[in-house]
């Protein structure tokens, strides 16, 4: 159980890790596919992370930070209105995959159900996914909603590591206490990665530490 794990804050990377992340970003990272069932997945034949979060998490502004694009992934003003799951193609030997965003209220239950066979599909059908990022919203914390992912995270056996996101919209009294609330939830789980990074797409905290976790993951 997680319960024996204790869950840190990652450490910046250093200065050979934060240039093979930095080369990796800096290199091709190009829209491959959107996919709405499994018949349409690409390949797995190459090493594979996901992105997930609700609405409203700033989901595409990190991938956006990421690789450094302003506009790779695009950002909906219409809440559940995509239910694709996106592939990327990041240089040579990875796949970057976008989920579509859960917990919308706005969504109708048929499409909030598709989805969530899909997601569950794709969690359990794909080999070569190393590592699912989820994504929590640092003035709100872990949800039932995000939860519910978790869980999900859990059965399939698929490793998540989560991304503390908008860290600059609170102060370093609210970052502590959501910190520790994360570690308290994260501490239920067996899939989570003990690792929890920081990040502020529009200050650039986090970035580099995030390229190359991905840069480095064998």
């Amino acid at each position: 159980m997680s319960e024996s794990l204790t869950f840190v804050l990652a450490d910046e990377p250093d200065d050979t890790a934060r240039e093979i992340g930095r080369l990796l970003f800096a290199g091709p990272v190009d829209f491959l596919k959107g996919v709405v069932a499994m018949a349409g997945m690409p390949p797995a034949d190459r090493l594979e992370v996901c992105f997930a979060g609700r609405s409203n998490v700033g989901k595409s502004s990190l991938i956006n930070a990421l690789c450094g694009r302003k506009n790779l992934a695009r950002a909906s003003n219409m809440p559940g209105r995509t239910q694709e799951i996106n592939f990327f193609l990041l240089g040579e030997a990875r796949y970057l995959v976008d989920l579509p965003g859960y917990g919308y209220a706005e969504a109708p239950m048929a499409v909030v159900a598709k989805w969530q066979a899909l997601l569950k599909a794709y969690l359990a059908g794909r080999a070569n996914l190393r590592r699912a990022f989820v994504l929590v919203d640092a003035r709100h914390g872990i949800k039932e909603v995000d939860e519910e992912i978790l869980r999900l995270l859990d059965r399939s056996a698929v490793t998540f590591q989560v991304v503390l996101t908008k860290v600059d919209k609170i102060s370093q009294t609210e970052k502590l206490a959501v910190i520790e609330q994360l570690k308290g939830a994260l501490a239920r789980h067996v899939a989570a990665y003990p690792e929890i990074i920081v990040t502020s797409s529009e200050k650039g905290e986090g970035i580099e530490t995030l390229r190359a976790v991905i840069a480095t993951m064998e």
